[in-house]
């Protein structure tokens, strides 16, 4: 990976075992538990792959059909989010690499930025490790214990101890929750599996964003520095307190470019989560009984997160802007379907250039006129 002499930029032995080290375990289960939760997840993953395909009418196409479920622990879904990290940001880390190796002691700070940076990932990591259920896994390559698709990689990840936590806080049934959770990810297997350009639409787009990044580091640290003044409450740099006052750290650091790019970026992802809410809630009624209560404790439970804490760290990391992604995208889904139908709705699915913007989220009604205008083909 990335280094400077023998140190890495990131430290991503250290990013897991930080993330290890930290994050609970999850609730208490029995062994034999245990197994039936694994072999439950895995039926109802089985099974949600034919209710979505024929909900959505959309069909896996070539090598990236054979995409595995792995059911894991915490600690798995930490393993597999820094294989993911480490191949993203391969490229940043290079320019990194250069620019800090011209630097008089670069090695030296390269050595402990390394260590510093793993840890500080690894403390995210352990955060998100106990609140996320289930995820596909998109660009980290396959591997001997992470293994993908024939085409390199691709897994959905379904995370065992927080489907059982969060079943339990939210006292519904267990079978119906573990299904309604299955459909909710095998949609974005299918979005990913149906639509073969997707994956590398979106990781330009993230390499984009990457390649705006400021790499001298007494620029990037000056930006953060200001980043966390504003959200401590002292002067904005530029802007208005207002202007700034909704923003998460992650946005703060941002160039105006980037903010270009994270616009697409936002909107492809608010498509993507609303569709697989929408997907979630046309199937549930016909295959999980008591949907009803599941969707109305866990929007709740989604909406409040687990307490003061929790809720600043959201803040901070800018998580609360995911959940407008799930209510915007799924608005805009059902909009688009109510108009012209799923056959009309999946035309958003032909090239990147269908894809709604950010405004057409918020106005379905414009992203129909424009894609509907056209002529096929």
């Amino acid at each position: 990976m990335t280094s400077i002499g023998d140190a890495e930029m990131v430290d991503w032995k250290l990013a897991v075992a930080t993330a290890t080290r930290l994050v609970k375990p999850g609730p208490e289960v029995g062994r034999d538990e245990a197994r039936e939760v694994v072999a439950e997840l895995r039926r109802h993953a089985k099974a949600s792959e034919r209710h979505v395909r024929e909900f959505t009418r959309m069909t896996s196409a070539g090598e990236g059909a054979d995409t595995p479920v792995l059911v894991v622990d915490r600690a798995g879904w930490v393993r597999a989010n820094v294989a993911g990290f480490r191949a993203v940001l391969g490229p940043l880390l290079d320019k990194m690499q250069d620019r800090r190796g011209n630097l008089p002691g670069g090695a030296v700070l390269g050595a402990v930025g390394g260590k510093v940076t793993g840890v500080e990932l690894g403390m995210l990591l352990s955060f998100l490790a106990s609140r996320v259920l289930g995820q596909y896994e998109t660009f980290a390559p396959a591997s001997r214990d992470m293994p993908g698709s024939a085409a390199g990689g691709g897994r959905l990840l379904l995370v065992a101890p927080n489907i059982v936590q969060v079943e339990r806080e939210l006292e519904v049934d267990p079978h119906d929750f573990r299904l309604w959770v299955c459909l909710h990810e095998e949609t974005h297997r299918t979005q990913f599996t149906a639509v073969p350009w997707l994956r590398d639409h979106i990781e330009g787009e993230i390499q984009a964003f990457l390649g705006e990044t400021e790499v001298d580091p007494v620029t990037l640290l000056e930006r953060i520095r200001e980043a966390v003044q504003s959200l401590a409450g002292g002067r904005p740099p530029e802007e208005d307190g207002e202007a700034r006052a909704g923003r998460s750290i992650v946005e703060l650091v941002q160039t105006p470019a980037q903010r270009e790019i994270l616009g697409r970026l936002t909107a492809v992802m608010s498509l993507l989560e609303g569709h697989a809410d929408y997907v979630m809630d046309g199937v549930g009624p016909r295959v999980v009984p008591s949907v009803v209560e599941i969707r109305e404790k866990f929007q709740k439970r989604r909406a409040t997160g687990a307490g003061r804490l929790d809720a600043a760290l959201r803040k901070l990391l800018g998580l609360d802007a995911k959940l407008r992604q799930y209510r915007d995208g799924e608005r805009f889904v059902r909009a688009v379907v109510d108009e012209v139908g799923m056959e009309g709705f999946n035309r958003v699915w032909t090239s990147p250039n269908t894809l709604p913007t950010k405004a057409e989220i918020a106005k379905p009604a414009d992203w129909v006129a424009r894609v509907h205008r056209q002529p096929e083909g």
